[in-house]
């Protein structure tokens, strides 16, 4: 159970990262510094989504 309460915490926190990115992107944001954020949001993002989705879809119930 504690597995897939972290796969979903994970998943949430990969979400907010690639929103972050998004809204980021969208607002434009010019210069070596913003592009640096924007890689980073979107990459720790995805990871963190993806992690988070792999470990609740891997995490078998035990049966009581």
């Amino acid at each position: 159970m504690e597995k897939r309460i972290l796969g979903v915490v994970l998943s949430i926190l990969g979400v907010i990262g690639l929103i972050l990115a998004a809204v980021r992107f969208a607002n434009g944001v010019s210069g070596g510094q913003g592009i640096r954020m924007i890689f980073i949001y979107s990459i720790l993002g995805a990871i963190f989504f993806f992690s988070g989705i792999a470990l609740v879809k891997n995490t078998r119930d035990k049966a009581t």
